[in-house]
């Protein structure tokens, strides 16, 4: 959308805008860089509009996928125009509305929107004072702001924002360095706000893109294959185009229908007849092996912290003992709640889509290359979605629904099945990470070599002091769909990193948390295991018997956490029971809270199933556990006791929460399990059929 066009769609009133300098945008599913089509650094779009009805509207790209940035964000913006937070509308995620943006992913949501529209919000202020100020012929600063009014200071009179900026229209670039309220004066951030439009939730008034209905529509079903990168040899869509009211469409592999209901639909991709070609897939039994052989380079340095330092041989001479591991991760899916779907509509050769993404703008740009059309052309519409995890970058149904209204010459709408989801949905990727260390006796730790082959960097930097280190991150060939996943790699990263050094602190006899203090300069890190320990009561008592103590820690997009955990082992059955957890996190200046503490918690129980038992199961290209059913993920039996533990600093810049508190949860559990049973075990999920052969086994090493 033109400038021009876009504040023609604003009507009158105040409208700010600034230029847009956070660069990064998804390029893989670990990697974020500065290029951009759009280069954003030169893009002024408006951020914030006043009506002359008072009302505020704040315009993002940012999308609501259950993390609650609606609200924060909101938050933000009022406690600088010093207006309730109910006078605040969001339009979020609207290609058609909203300033470009990469997308929501990497914590970034709040430390870089949040800051941007608070700067936005400052300078509207701002400028109403200064339109007040010379309207009136009153000084500016005997001009105040309360409730969304200002107070002149001659006959009590209050001017609402709408009355000040009545028949005017104002662009102007805001100033980097605008002053914002300080911490310690917030009123309405740093407080636990409800949700904004929570109630909807609750009573069913939002719609979810599956429930959306446009009159005159179809209802889609794709034809998928077999497995894994199969291609489509022969096809008869005669059974299906003899049925009445159905669209066929058949494009190289491309096989759908649109139907008048859903129950006609799957009747039609029932009644066609296809032939596939099929290639040898590897299988889970043998995917670590496959991982290796197929890593390609090394990838060393940039955000992921990896790279060299001092010499690693003398390091490992240097040590008193030496420790080699090798750690497996499985590959996971994402479970999000509302599987992908999408409502296409085409008019006057105009596509709009509805559907549940974080990259709304991303999903355009692929909407448009794929229809070779102008992205102008295409508008991507995100309502608040029922989770993505980092799940749902990408736009499949929003293509596969497109593809089918297109041809069909109405609006179709594409919900995905739960099997769909779990197969054709990108996973967590799998990966081996080979750890070789040293440490003397008296816990200095004097070499780290740490090799992550094909699960990526994120989280790979050696947070503890160590003179020689080398770590790498080696792509490899994956079998399988992957790509983002909450947390990135650093919850496997952070798993091998946090069970090397509860081994570590075994072989040098120290206390696993006084190991870790040793090493460990970084002050916010040190704060969050103390505080963890503190409150979790860390050496006041040694566990009973058959359980155990573990603690684990780290830090990701500019989150510190921390967490202990006590775990119980039934050495009959093998069964392993949480029972504890105590998570210490910072953040920076807390915005909201109640809100803060849903995102902790979400994260350790989405942890609980990555650490326990989740794992895709597959072979041959086809996955064996595509349903809830076969696949589990946490419920409420295995829910521990969850402590939360927020650690506030108001003296440093807020930062995001939805990944980094995942991260300790797994490594945690691995070490209570260490201490209760002396079994170390090495791979996640860590016990998907219980511990009952890993107790065998070390008790015939035993004898």
């Amino acid at each position: 959308m033109s400038r021009r066009k876009f504040f023609k769609w604003l009507g009158s009133g105040l409208a700010v805008a600034f230029v847009w300098q956070d660069t990064t945008v998804l390029a893989s599913p670990e990697n974020a860089t500065s290029v951009n089509k759009k280069n954003p650094t030169d893009q002024i779009g408006a951020w914030l509009h006043i009506a002359e009805d008072n009302t505020i509207t704040v315009f993002t790209g940012k999308v609501e996928v259950g993390q609650n940035i609606r609200t924060s964000l909101a938050q933000v913006v009022a406690e600088e125009l010093m207006v309730p937070v109910a006078a605040i509308q969001m339009v979020m995620g609207d290609t058609d509305q909203v300033p470009y943006d990469a997308g929501t992913f990497g914590s970034r949501s709040t430390p870089a929107m949040g800051s941007q529209l608070r700067k936005a919000a400052i300078a509207a202020r701002e400028a109403i004072l200064e339109m007040a100020s010379q309207e009136h012929k009153i000084n500016k600063n005997n001009l105040k702001l309360a409730d969304g009014k200002i107070l002149l200071p001659t006959g009590n009179k209050k001017l609402s924002y709408g009355e000040i900026v009545k028949g005017k229209q104002l662009v102007q670039i805001i100033p980097d360095n605008a002053a914002a309220t300080p911490v310690n004066q917030w009123k309405i951030s740093g407080t636990s706000v409800p949700k904004v439009n929570g109630r909807d939730f609750i009573n069913g008034r939002h719609k979810y893109v599956s429930d959306m209905k446009l009159l005159g529509m179809l209802y889609g079903k794709i034809l998928r294959p077999p497995a894994f990168g199969a291609s489509l040899k022969a096809v008869d869509l005669t059974g299906a185009k003899n049925i009445k009211g159905v669209t066929v469409v058949h494009e190289g592999d491309f096989v759908g229908v649109a139907a008048p209901d859903l129950p006609t639909a799957n009747q039609a991709i029932a009644a066609i007849k296809a032939q596939w070609k099929t290639s040898a897939q590897p299988a889970r039994a043998e995917i670590f092996t496959y991982l290796k052989e197929k890593a390609s380079g090394v990838q060393t340095g940039g955000r992921n912290g990896g790279g060299a330092k001092g010499d690693l041989k003398q390091g490992l001479a240097a040590a008193d003992k030496t420790l080699q591991n090798t750690y497996t991760v499985d590959y996971i899916a994402h479970v999000p709640m509302e599987p992908r779907a999408a409502l296409a509509q085409w008019e006057n050769g105009k596509l709009t889509v509805w559907t549940g993404t974080q990259r709304p703008f991303g999903v355009q740009n692929d909407l448009a290359e794929a229809f070779k059309i102008p992205e102008e052309q295409v508008r991507v519409i995100m309502p608040d979605t029922g989770s993505a995890y980092g799940g749902k970058h990408t736009g499949e149904a929003a293509l596969e629904a497109a593809k089918l209204a297109k041809v069909a010459q109405k609006p179709v709408k594409l919900t995905w099945t739960r099997a769909e989801e779990f197969t054709w949905a990108y996973f967590r990727p799998a990966g081996v990470i080979e750890v070789n260390a040293g440490v003397k006796n008296d816990g200095t730790i004097t070499a780290w070599d740490f090799h992550n082959y094909n699960s990526g960097g994120a989280g790979i930097r050696m947070p503890y002091e160590v003179a020689n280190q080398q770590i790498a991150y080696h792509p490899s060939d994956s079998p399988l769909n992957q790509g983002s996943y909450r947390g990135l790699a650093s919850v496997a990263n952070i798993f091998a990193l946090e069970a090397q050094m509860n081994d570590l602190a075994q072989l040098a006899n120290l206390d696993p948390l006084a190991f870790r203090l040793q090493n460990l300069q970084e002050p916010r890190l040190r704060a969050v295991f103390q505080k963890a320990a503190e409150a979790f009561g860390w050496g006041k008592n040694k566990p009973p018997k058959d359980h155990g103590y573990g603690i684990a820690g780290g830090t990701e997009k500019g989150g510190y956490t921390a967490t202990c955990a006590e775990v119980a082992v039934d050495r009959n059955s093998g069964e392993v029971k949480v029972i504890r957890t105590t998570t210490a996190f910072e953040c920076g200046a807390i915005i909201n809270p109640e809100h803060l503490d849903n995102q902790i918690l979400g994260a350790i129980v989405q942890g609980l199933g990555g650490a326990l038992f989740e794992a895709i199961d597959f072979q041959d290209g086809k996955i064996l556990n595509p349903t809830l059913a076969q696949y589990r993920v946490p419920r409420f039996k295995d829910t521990p006791i969850i402590q939360i533990i927020q650690v506030n600093r108001p003296d440093l810049p807020s930062a995001g929460a939805g990944e980094a508190p995942i991260v300790a949860i797994a490594p945690a559990i691995r070490n209570a399990i260490v201490d209760a049973t002396g079994v170390k075990l090495k791979t996640l999920p860590l016990v998907p059929q219980g511990l009952a052969a890993h107790l065998k086994k070390a008790s015939i090493q035993n004898k």
